[in-house]
């Protein structure tokens, strides 16, 4: 197994938040094939636009070596291919590793004696050498690690973070040879400016990322359980927070809804494989407990805020702020605020969503909800502000509050604006 620059052609399976600008920065030194199954993706991206706004239309023009399809014959040239499809949960909270065994499919059908297959998608330990690899032995008829080789680089990619950006990010690699994890290191160096860090195997590195989003997951869990009972005893839960922000060594997280395609997520693969090995988790599935019921926590608040003030709840007007599961970004992928939206349904009132970042078809689509293009003053008796969009802030306080009827109640779910500007804060 000898690469060299002249040899090297790598293949990305998923054009997603991770995988296309894992093929950019790719594409900028070696001859790059970026593959989806979704021709409507790889169409728009041959046109040198990026729907999800991580890679600018100039520099997906830029890029020479860069190409796409949804033909998997054209990855047979290739000799390195990197896999960064979604790895999901399903209603259960149970591990989906559908996308990943049939990416995995897809690879026994081109991977060659001397290919490297490098798996990027956020797994539990054990997952790529249990699963993934044996598919691709099965499909291929290759020996693993004597016909082809492996590695794990876990995606720390942030959607919607124009600051820390793939390169500025160090990466975790790993191979499964001591020559691989080499190589496989030195491959990702190429590119990552932050630098790498080597792990011994894949496990440590599978581990190591999935433990990354639940300890921040439950660091959120406890700030949120904080608002809960600063709530309850009349204490500003943003103001306790800069207090005790003034001590060097204290976390600062906020409190908030918890969605999106990774901590939301990732703390079930590492509690599913804790329990398939005879441990059950406490504190980390507590704090998906907690994570997972803020939205209902969050429409609760508001009715009762909204029955104190007289307003008739059956039938009120709720203006929801926001729908993407986080600000300034287009991502609505495992979105919190449709729990919101749901349970003030259940409430029998009628709820409008705004957000200039989603789009409406996939929203539709995903969520059956159609979000509303248009703002009416003095329309609501309810505004919850529950994404940090610039365009809300922007707004200001004034202008949101020009939405609700003369008695309305604004709810700032994200603490946009100052302790006394609403009328509840999370």
């Amino acid at each position: 197994m000898v690469f060299t620059q002249e040899n090297i052609k790598i293949g990305i399976i998923g054009l997603g938040y991770v995988g296309l600008p894992l093929a950019v920065e790719f594409g900028k030194k070696y001859p790059t094939l970026g593959f989806d199954i979704n021709q409507k993706r790889v169409d728009e991206l041959r046109a040198g636009h990026d729907s999800t706004l991580e890679v600018s239309d100039k520099e997906l023009t830029d890029i020479k070596q860069l190409s796409y399809s949804y033909d998997k014959s054209e990855l047979k040239p290739c000799s390195i291919y990197i896999v960064t499809v979604p790895t999901p949960i399903d209603e259960g909270n149970v591990p989906d590793l559908t996308p990943l065994q049939k990416a995995s499919e897809l690879l026994g059908e081109v991977v060659e004696k001397g290919n490297i297959v490098i798996y990027e998608s956020t797994v539990y330990p054990g997952a790529t050498e249990e699963i993934c690899l044996p598919i691709i032995e099965k499909v291929s008829g290759l020996t693993f690690n004597k016909d082809f080789y492996a590695g794990y680089s876990p995606e720390r990619i942030n959607p919607g973070d124009k600051v820390n950006t793939l390169t500025k990010i160090v990466k975790i690699t790993s191979g499964s040879t001591p020559e691989v994890g080499r190589f496989v290191n030195e491959l990702y160096k190429s590119i990552i400016t932050a630098g790498t860090h080597l792990a011994s195997s894949l496990k440590v590195a599978e581990a190591a990322k999935v433990i990354e989003n639940t300890q921040r997951d439950l660091n959120i869990a406890i700030i949120n359980e904080f608002a809960k009972i600063f709530n309850r005893l009349g204490v500003d839960t943003q103001e306790v927070l800069d207090a005790a922000g003034t001590k060097w060594n204290f976390l600062k997280f906020k409190p908030g809804l918890v969605g999106g395609h990774c901590i939301s997520v990732d703390p079930y693969y590492l509690t599913h494989k804790a329990q398939e090995v005879g441990y059950r988790p406490e504190v980390i599935l507590a704090g998906r407990r907690i994570n997972d019921g803020m939205g209902e926590y969050v429409a609760t608040q508001l009715v009762k805020k909204l029955s104190s003030r007289k307003i008739h709840i059956d039938e009120a007007k709720i203006l929801i702020l926001g729908f993407t599961f986080k600000g300034d970004c287009p991502d609505v992928r495992n979105t919190k605020i449709i729990d919101i939206v749901n349970e003030l349904k259940d409430f029998n009132m009628s709820v409008d969503v705004y957000d200039g970042w989603a789009d409406h078809e996939e929203v539709k689509a995903e969520y059956g909800l159609l979000l509303v293009s248009n703002l009416i003053e003095g329309n609501y008796d309810g505004v919850v502000l529950a994404v940090d969009h610039s365009e809300f802030k922007d707004m200001g306080v004034a202008a949101i509050r020009k939405l609700g009827k003369a008695n309305h109640v604004l709810y700032d779910v994200k603490h946009v604006f100052g302790t006394h500007d609403s009328d509840i804060r999370l």
